[in-house]
C-alpha cells in the first residue's frame, strides 16, 4: 500500500519557506555576490526582502555548505531543478553553486591594507609570532630605509670616481678595476666565514658589529671622491668590509627569525621579514634620490643617514628576545642572582645584555677552558687548590697578575659541569670584587693608596668560600633560570678546548 503525500504538505512547505527566509536574510547582509559579476542590474524582489542580483529571481536555492576564511564567513547555495516548492537533493543542478559572503565588502583602503599585510606579516599575525616581532621589524625597516638612501650616494660616488679614472685609462682597465673590487669582496667573505661558530653564541654582538662594518665600508666608498686615483684599493677595502657585513647579516638571520616564530612557521616569518627589508630598501632608495637632487653636502648627508642607520641597527638588535643563555646573557643572569637573589626575565635579560663586544675580543674577566699556563703561573697555587676540587670535574682559580678568573675543565667534564664551572667563576669574581672594595675602603681610611693584591692564603680562603656557596646556590640558580624560560647550553658559553688529563702512572 502506497501513501502519497500531497505536494503542498506542511513539512515540505516549511522546508521551502525556511530556505527562502535564509536566502533573504543572507542577501540582505551581503552587499554583493563574490562568485558573480557585480555589473549586473539589481532588481527589486519582495520575496527576498530587498535588492538582489537578477539571477536569483524566481529561483529555488538550497543551502549546502558554510565556510570561514580569516574571520570572513561564506554560505554556498545550489539551484534545484524542481522549482522553489519541490526542493530535492537528487535534482540539484550541476555547476549551480552560488557563494554568498555574510560580511559587508571591505572598503578600498581596507582591501589595500589586507593586500599589504599578506606580504609583510606572517599568516595568523599576531598570534603566530612572539611579541618582540613588531619592534624588531619596525627598527629593521627604519635601518633599511637609511641604508637604501645611503646606497644612492655611495653608488654615485663610485661611478664619479671611476669616471675620473676613465679619462686616464682605457675602458678595459676600468672593467678590470671593477672586477677586482668585487673579487676582493668575495675573498673577504670566504675568509670571514670561518668564524661560523661565533654566529651562534655571540649573535647580537656580531650582528651589530656587522652593521657598523657596513657603515665603515660606505664611508670608505665615499672617500674615493676625494682621492679618485686610489679608487681600486679603497673600493676593494670597502667591498671587503661590506661583504663581511653581508656574511654576518645572512648568518644571524635564521636564529633571529626562529626566535620570533611560534610553531613551524619559520619559513613564513623569514619570507615576510625579508619582504619588509626589501620594501624599506626601495623606499630608502627613493628618499636618497630625492635628497641627491637637492645637491646637499655629500658628507653631511652621509653623516645624518649613517646616524639613522646605526640607531636603527642598535634598536633592531636590542629588540630581539632570545631564550638561550650565551656568555653575555649568562653574566647578566648570574650577577643578578648573586646580587638580588632573582633571575631576570627573558625581556629584562635581553635588554641588559651588552652588545658592544667586538668579535675579536674575548669575554673578560672570566675565561672558560683556558690553557694551564694562562691560569697558573705558580705551581704552588695549583697544588694548594687541587684538593678543593677533588670531587669536581673542573678547577676555578684567580690570577691576580692578569685580573681574570679562570675555569679549567677536566677531561671527564660534561655539559652540566661546564655550566656549574661558569656559575662558580661568577661567584668567585663576586667574592674577590667584594673583598677588594672592603680592603680599599679600609686603606683609604689609613691613607694607604697602594694597589690591593690578595695573598695565596686569601685566595685559598676565597675559593673555599666560593665552593661552599656554589654547593648551596647552583641548584636554586638552575631552577630559577628554568622558571623564567631561559635555556642553558654549554656550547653557547664558548668554552675553550683545553682539558686537564690525569697523570700517567
Amino acid at each position: 500500500m502506497k501513501l502519497k503525500n500531497p505536494s503542498n504538505s506542511p513539512s515540505q512547505t516549511l522546508t521551502s519557506s525556511d530556505t527562502r527566509l535564509l536566502v533573504r536574510e543572507t542577501l540582505r547582509i551581503s552587499a554583493n555576490l563574490a562568485s558573480a559579476p557585480h555589473d549586473r542590474p539589481l532588481l527589486q524582489d519582495s520575496s527576498f526582502g530587498g535588492l538582489v542580483d537578477d539571477q536569483f529571481l524566481n529561483s529555488s536555492l538550497r543551502l549546502i555548505c558554510c565556510e570561514e576564511i580569516d574571520g570572513r564567513r561564506w554560505q554556498y547555495f545550489a539551484d534545484d531543478n524542481t522549482g522553489p516548492r519541490n526542493v530535492s537533493t537528487k535534482r540539484l543542478k550541476k555547476n549551480s553553486i552560488r557563494a554568498v559572503c555574510l560580511q559587508t565588502p571591505l572598503s578600498p583602503a581596507d582591501e589595500l591594507l589586507t593586500f599589504i599585510r599578506s606580504y609583510v606579516v606572517p599568516e595568523g599575525f599576531p598570534d603566530s609570532v612572539m611579541p618582540s616581532y613588531v619592534p624588531y621589524m619596525t627598527w629593521r625597516a627604519i635601518k633599511h630605509i637609511f641604508g637604501g638612501a645611503m646606497g644612492v650616494f655611495t653608488t654615485q660616488t663610485l661611478l664619479s670616481s671611476l669616471g675620473v679614472s676613465r679619462n686616464r685609462s682605457a675602458p678595459g682597465a676600468v672593467a678590470i678595476n671593477w672586477i677586482l673590487k668585487d673579487g676582493a669582496g668575495r675573498v673577504g667573505k670566504m675568509l670571514f666565514a670561518r668564524q661560523g661558530k661565533k654566529f651562534d653564541y655571540d649573535l647580537k654582538q656580531l650582528r651589530y658589529a656587522g652593521d657598523l662594518l657596513m657603515e665603515l665600508g660606505a664611508g670608505v666608498e665615499l672617500a674615493t671622491a676625494a682621492v679618485p686615483h686610489l679608487f681600486l684599493p679603497l673600493a676593494c677595502a670597502a667591498n671587503v668590509a661590506k661583504n663581511v657585513a653581508a656574511v654576518t647579516s645572512t648568518s644571524t638571520r635564521t636564529p633571529i627569525y626562529k626566535a620570533f616564530a611560534k610553531g613551524e612557521n619559520i619559513g613564513d616569518v623569514t619570507a615576510k621579514g625579508e619582504c619588509v627589508g626589501n620594501i624599506a630598501d626601495l623606499l630608502g632608495t627613493g628618499l636618497g634620490i630625492m635628497i641627491s637632487k637637492r645637491n646637499p653636502s655629500l658628507y653631511a648627508a652621509f653623516g645624518l643617514l649613517s646616524c639613522g642607520y646605526i640607531l636603527g641597527s642598535y634598536k633592531e638588535v636590542k629588540s630581539v628576545v632570545l631564550h638561550t643563555l650565551n656568555r653575555a646573557r649568562f653574566t647578566v643572569a648570574a650577577e643578578s642572582f648573586l646580587k638580588t637573589g632573582r633571575v631576570p626575565s627573558l625581556q629584562e635579560g635581553n635588554l641588559m645584555e651588552n652588545i658592544f663586544i667586538p668579535p675579536w675580543k674575548q669575554h673578560r674577566p672570566i675565561v672558560l677552558g683556558p690553557r694551564f699556563k694562562d691560569a697558573f703561573q705558580d705551581p704552588v697555587s695549583y697544588i694548594a687548590l687541587e684538593p678543593i676540587f677533588e670531587k669536581e670535574r673542573y678547577i676555578v682559580t684567580y690570577n691576580p697578575s692578569k685580573g681574570n678568573i679562570y675555569a679549567l675543565f677536566k677531561d671527564q667534564a660534561k655539559s652540566d659541569d661546564i655550566l656549574k664551572a661558569a656559575f662558580h667563576a661568577h661567584v668567585l669574581l663576586h667574592i674577590v670584587q667584594s673583598s677588594k672594595q672592603s680592603q680599599q675602603s679600609m686603606r683609604k681610611q689609613d691613607d694607604d693608596l697602594s694597589p690591593v693584591s690578595p695573598s695565596l692564603g686569601d685566595l685559598q680562603s676565597h675559593i673555599a668560600e666560593s665552593y661552599k656557596l656554589v654547593s648551596a646556590l647552583y641548584g636554586p640558580f638552575k631552577t630559577k633560570v628554568k622558571e623564567q624560560g631561559w635555556v642553558m647550553s654549554e656550547s653557547l658559553l664558548n668554552p675553550g678546548r683545553a682539558r686537564l688529563c690525569e697523570l700517567a702512572s
